[in-house]
């Protein structure tokens, strides 16, 4: 019967620690299996992984082919509703309160709100995007769930809109000069010449 006393590993599950520079009849003195000088015999000397002692790396010599969709992937910043519970009842919470309260920071597309934890009370959120769970948390805590309209550019000044409507386009700019040109370099008609 097994007890604490007699408590023991399995069979082979355990090794004996291999024993560098014992002497050279342990079988690793010496070199202790280092073998003989170079970068990866002294203390500290390791080589990154894929580093060809300065030749042109495999990675770097295959050609890089195909279309990465990296470049048009958007990051939205992730705030999970436990982390909201520092927030008084009937708070606002937008963007602006997220990063003062630094639970956001960075640049980012948008906020997402996730459903990890429980809401404790009522909140007004503010968000981009809200998962189907955190969406059901606010609402049964008392709060609201409101999706941020999509940003859009500043719009133009009404002044520089009106100056804009009464702008002729180029073309007709161009077209009106031309006809002026014509009418002035027009040969004017000869006389017929008075019979004496």
């Amino acid at each position: 019967m097994i007890r604490l006393h007699n408590l023991r590993p399995r069979p082979g599950s355990r090794h004996r620690v291999k024993r560098l520079g014992s002497g050279e009849s342990s079988g690793h003195g010496k070199t202790s299996g280092k073998g003989h000088k170079g970068q990866k015999a002294r203390s500290g000397g390791s080589l990154r992984l894929g580093f060809e002692g300065g030749q042109m790396p495999l990675i770097r010599r295959l050609p890089k082919r195909g279309f990465n969709n990296t470049a048009f992937h958007k990051t939205y910043a992730v705030v999970n509703l436990d982390a909201l519970n520092n927030f008084k009842a009937g708070t606002t919470v937008n963007e602006q309160l997220l990063r003062e309260s630094k639970l956001i920071r960075g640049n980012f597309v948008g906020i997402k709100i996730l459903g990890d934890g429980e809401l404790k009370h009522g909140l007004t959120i503010e968000a981009d995007k809200f998962s189907e769970s955190a969406r059901a948390k606010i609402e049964k805590a008392g709060g609201s769930a409101t999706v941020r309209e999509a940003r859009q550019a500043p719009a133009a000044a009404p002044e520089k809109e009106a100056e804009a409507k009464t702008a002729k386009p180029a073309s007709e700019k161009g077209a009106a000069k031309k006809k002026t040109t014509a009418k002035k370099k027009a040969p004017a008609k000869k006389k017929p010449a008075k019979k004496r």
